[in-house]
This record gives structure tokens, sequence and C-alpha cells, in this order.
């Protein structure tokens, strides 16, 4: 089995075309890191604010 770059180097840079790989997998991991978290923060928002509806509902009754 060989490696197709002889160094670490020249794996980053992949003859010029480097930046563009490594931004897409920076931009892929970015959005893949989003919607993952973001359904956890609505639901904690949503949490929250239901509790606040119950606790405002409990005070009028």
């Amino acid at each position: 089995m060989t490696f197709q770059f002889d160094s670490f180097a020249s794996f980053m840079v992949m003859n010029g075309h480097g930046p563009f790989v490594w931004a897409a997998y920076g931009i892929t991991f970015a959005v893949l890191v989003y919607l993952l978290v973001s359904p956890l923060l609505q639901r904690r928002q949503f949490l929250r604010q239901q509790a606040r509806q119950q606790r405002a509902a409990n005070r009028n009754v």
C-alpha cells in the first residue's frame, strides 16, 4: 500500500487543491455541528417557555 503524498505538508497542500478541500471539510463539519446542536437548543428553549407559561397559569388559578 502506497500513500499518495510523500509528506504531511504535501498532504495538506494537495497539489494546490488543499485550501478548497479543507474549506469544504470545515464547512461540512460546521453545518453538521449546527444541525446537531440547534434542535437541542430549541428543545431547551421550548421547555423553559412551557415551564414559564405553566408557572404563570398556576399563579392565575
